[in-house]
C-alpha cells in the first residue's frame, strides 16, 4: 500500500522533507538521511531544505501565542517555556549586536542548539516579523546544507 514512499523518488523526497522538519534533526539529520536512501546529493538537499523551512513562518508567528496558551495550562509548562525563552535571549544577543549576519550565522551552523527552529524561535523572541526574518534564515539554511553534504560526501568518499 505505501510501497511508492520507499520505492519512488518522491517518495523517499517526501521522506527527507519529513524528517527536516523536525526539531533538533532539522536538515543534519534530514540530508544524510536521503542520501541513505539513494538520493543524489541534489535531492537530498532540495527536500531537506525545503523540509526545514516549511515551519519557519509558522514558528515565528505563532509561538509566542502557543507559548502563552501553553502557561496557562500548566507550571511546568510555564517553567518549561521560561527555559526556552532564556535560551533564544542569550543566543539573541548576537542577532542583536549583529543583525541579520547573527541570525544567518545561528542558522547555519549545523550544530544541536542552532538550526532554523532556533533561529525562527529567536526571531520570534526578539519580535522580528517574518519577513524580517525568512532571508536571513534561508541563507543560514542554505549554508548549513551545503556544510552537511559536504560532510556527507566526504565521509562516503574516505570510506
Amino acid at each position: 500500500m505505501l510501497d511508492w514512499l520507499m520505492n519512488s523518488t518522491v517518495g523517499r523526497m517526501l521522506q527527507t522533507f519529513m524528517i527536516s522538519m523536525v526539531p533538533v534533526a532539522e536538515l543534519r539529520v534530514g540530508i544524510p538521511y536521503g542520501v541513505s536512501l539513494g538520493l543524489g546529493y541534489k535531492a537530498s538537499a532540495l527536500a531537506a531544505v525545503l523540509g526545514n523551512l516549511f515551519p519557519v513562518p509558522i514558528i515565528i508567528a505563532y509561538v509566542r501565542r502557543v507559548f502563552a496558551w501553553l502557561r496557562r495550562k500548566s507550571a511546568k509548562l510555564d517553567a518549561w517555556i521560561s527555559g526556552m525563552e532564556n535560551k533564544a535571549e542569550s543566543k539573541g544577543e548576537k542577532v542583536r549586536r549583529y543583525g541579520a549576519i547573527g541570525l544567518i550565522l545561528l542558522v547555519a551552523i549545523p550544530l544541536p542548539g542552532t538550526g532554523a527552529w532556533t533561529g525562527a524561535l529567536v526571531a520570534a523572541v526578539l519580535g522580528l516579523r517574518t519577513r524580517e526574518a525568512i532571508i536571513p534564515i534561508g541563507l543560514g539554511v542554505l549554508i548549513a546544507a551545503a556544510i552537511v553534504i559536504g560532510v556527507t560526501y566526504g565521509v562516503n568518499y574516505i570510506f
